[in-house]
């Protein structure tokens, strides 16, 4: 049984949870006003991570982003995943729970990646079918991020934003708007970021994320890598400025990953974001820190 109650998330900036920053977060006022984990990081039933997690979710509302689902998966979600999952909303009563626009294992073979679907009605029928019975099973509603994209098949009967939405509509979830990965795949694949977010119905999106992305260098020409290893950058800004203007605040994840920066780097994204959710001047926040 949960000793918490359910608490919903703000329509404020809030940051991904490493152990780096756990004291640090303990002690420090900051403009961070939740925290999401990644679901497979605390599956197990105890350890360090979860003594901190209990402290911290005593003061914060927290979100739930999974990575191994594979909703994509023609032969279905797995069962023991599904179950650990429930396990670990049950015990910390998260306000969101989200997975990913992609697949991971085929039969009782697991890959360490998100890969990538072909847009078709075949691979819509497919996420509707896992997507249903995932939220069947955690008896709650979920949602599901759009994917940074470096490739295009030349089979797709949708456009990405077409699939994503049919699926979201058939499946009765929510979506995560990653606007970072919306513009990372816009550059790499020529297409208007713009238009992308113009074509999400405002009533389906639950949750933001941004994030920081490298450029390399290829033989075809620069690659956009969404690798959460840096600062969110201006173009990314203004595609998050474009995105509240349509839709409205939603909640709003600064995620950072790898090279994760100290508390305070961290926690100034955090604060950026905090400002164009609640149009408050940066001479404003530092004078509410």
């Amino acid at each position: 049984m949960s000793t918490f109650m359910s608490k919903p998330i703000p329509a404020l900036a809030g940051v991904g949870l490493k152990p780096q920053h756990f004291q640090s977060i303990l002690e420090k006022k900051s403009h961070v006003n939740w925290f999401e984990i990644h679901a497979e990081n605390y599956m197990s039933g105890g350890g360090i991570f979860h003594h901190y997690l209990q402290l911290i979710r005593e003061q914060y509302p927290l979100s739930v982003h999974g990575v191994g689902l594979s909703l994509g998966s023609h032969d279905g979600v797995c069962e023991r995943q599904l179950g650990d999952l429930k396990t670990l909303i049950n015990r910390y009563e998260p306000g969101l729970v989200s997975e990913h626009l992609s697949w991971s294992k085929q039969g009782k073979h697991h890959l360490n990646d998100l890969l990538p679907m072909p847009y078709t009605q075949e691979a819509i029928d497919v996420f509707v079918n896992n997507i249903s019975k995932t939220q069947e099973f955690l008896n709650r509603q979920i949602l599901i991020e759009n994917p940074s994209s470096y490739f295009e098949l030349n089979y797709n009967e949708f456009s990405e934003q077409e699939f994503l939405v049919n699926i979201a509509k058939k499946a009765g979830c929510l979506i995560l708007l990653d606007v970072n990965n919306v513009y990372v795949s816009s550059k790499n694949h020529s297409f208007d970021a713009n238009n992308y977010i113009d074509n999400i119905p405002k009533e389906l999106v639950g949750e933001i994320h941004l994030a920081g992305h490298s450029v390399q260098s290829m033989l075809s020409g620069e690659v956009r890598i969404d690798d959460h290893g840096s600062a969110v950058c201006d173009d990314v800004w203004n595609l998050y400025q474009h995105t509240l203007d349509k839709i409205g605040t939603r909640p709003t994840l600064i995620e950072w990953d790898t090279d994760v920066p100290s508390w305070d780097t961290l926690a100034d994204q955090a604060a950026i974001a905090h400002r164009y959710l609640t149009n408050m001047s940066p001479l404003d926040i530092k004078e509410n820190s």
